[in-house]
């Protein structure tokens, strides 16, 4: 992509790990900083027509999306709270992968500025019956950043993840260690564990009520981008 435009996918190493959060937050810095910037969840689950604004494209939208507005971001919308796949499925609906990929690939190409394009759930979701999250991702060829954890357990699933995005050949730009609530296990702890295993990867640690780690995602996704 050209020095104007820069396109990059927010996946995870499961679900609630905050990437929304993260992916709203980046986007106010960068609208703040004066960046043209745009953010999308092509897929959601789990959503109620009558509260769109408190959906994660909801969200995205600084809160105040209308049901039209976060149709715009979202098109893959539903509503049992449940892996798309199936909550496709409970609608007699099913998700075409190749229409998927195809409105994620005109976003990108119509988009100036940053572009931020949210995942549902973790690198394996399914989507349907032969793909996942990792297939949309590899199918895109964007730079991804994978959302992870410090909660008791997160080394395991962020190394696996990482095993499963290389084995199709995705290095992710950047893992993004967020900071998980009432965790026993600290930052400084979890990251110590897990740099030896990332290779050239970098890390990115995000801590709860910091805006410093917003701040400084918002520079690397940013740099060299005016």
């Amino acid at each position: 992509m050209g020095a104007m435009k820069r396109a990059h996918f927010i996946t995870a190493t499961g679900t609630d790990l905050g990437k929304t959060w993260l992916t709203a937050g980046v986007a106010g810095v960068c609208a703040a900083r004066g960046v043209a910037v745009r953010a999308l969840k092509p897929v959601m689950s789990g959503y109620d027509e009558a509260s769109p604004a408190s959906s994660d494209a909801g969200v995205l939208l600084d809160g105040s999306g209308t049901a039209a507005e976060v149709a715009r971001i979202s098109p893959w919308r539903f509503a049992a709270p449940l892996s798309p796949d199936r909550a496709a499925a409970l609608e007699g609906r099913a998700i075409d992968f190749a229409e998927l990929v195809g409105w994620c690939r005109g976003e990108i190409e119509r988009n100036e500025g940053l572009l931020l394009i949210e995942g549902i759930g973790g690198v394996m979701v399914p989507l349907d019956e032969r793909h996942t999250v990792r297939d949309l991702v590899a199918a895109l060829g964007i730079p991804a950043l994978l959302v992870a954890g410090t909660y008791l357990g997160s080394l395991s699933h962020t190394l696996t993840a990482l095993a499963a995005l290389r084995e199709v050949g995705i290095v992710p730009a950047a893992v993004v260690l967020n900071e998980s609530a009432g965790s026993t296990v600290s930052v400084e702890d979890a990251a110590a564990s897990l740099e030896p295993h990332l290779g050239a990867v970098r890390l990115i640690i995000v801590r709860r009520d910091d805006a410093a780690g917003l701040e400084g995602l918002a520079d690397f996704l940013t740099k060299d981008l005016k």
